[in-house]
């Protein structure tokens, strides 16, 4: 399919068969999540793997109870930075510096850039910007799973309070955000299966000034 084929393809499946993804599909996923794009680069959020049926059986029972939870083959759990430290700032200039051999002088700029937006933000606005960021990132990767015609689905209702404690979050310095599921639609039980997909025309979502 071609990627606009692939779009038209993807829906956000409710149910699904069981089978579990193949973990070449599973890891280029993954690596369109480690290539999407951030602001500044900074990449503020992790991405938590579920396989663990255990686990996921817990999180159904105490975070999300909608199906896809335990009938997805994965489950992504998307958290952003509480806070951003100077130490990760540093970590980030080397990680430049090494990749293409670069001085660290030569990004001294750039880090003071960095250390004067940031710093500008209150707690509440820094952890807005992490977590939008974890957004961009899930598109990135539902698009990417789309062309792979791997099934999706994206989750904000579930208890985060519940997801952070389960995952021990705040430990690590994050705040879970959202949830994708992978796996593959069970075409007879989702009722959205073989509904056609519904959006506005071109004439109402575009204005051309």
């Amino acid at each position: 399919m071609s990627l606009i084929e692939s779009l038209n393809w993807r829906y956000a499946v409710k149910n699904y068969n069981n089978q579990i993804v193949e973990q070449e599909k599973v890891e280029q996923i993954l690596e369109s999540i480690r290539l999407t794009p951030t602001s500044l680069g900074l990449q503020t959020f992790k991405v938590f793997l579920i396989e663990n049926p255990e686990l996921r059986a817990e999180m159904h029972l105490k975070v999300c109870k909608q199906p896809q939870t335990v009938e997805a083959s994965h489950l992504l759990v998307f958290a952003a930075y509480s806070e951003l430290k100077q130490e990760q700032i540093d970590h980030y200039m080397h990680r430049i510096a090494t990749t293409r051999s670069q001085a660290l002088a030569e990004l001294e700029k750039f880090k003071m850039g960095i250390q004067g937006f940031t710093s500008k933000m209150e707690v509440s606005d820094l952890r807005n910007w992490c977590a939008k960021q974890t957004y961009i990132a899930m598109g990135t990767a539902m698009t990417v799973a789309a062309h792979l015609e791997v099934d999706t689905t994206p989750m904000e209702g579930f208890d985060n309070k519940a997801m952070d404690e389960l995952l021990q979050l705040e430990k690590q310095g994050l705040f879970s955000t959202v949830m994708l599921a992978l796996g593959y639609r069970d075409s007879e039980k989702d009722f959205l299966a073989k509904a056609k997909k519904v959006r506005k025309s071109k004439e109402e979502l575009f204005i051309v000034k």
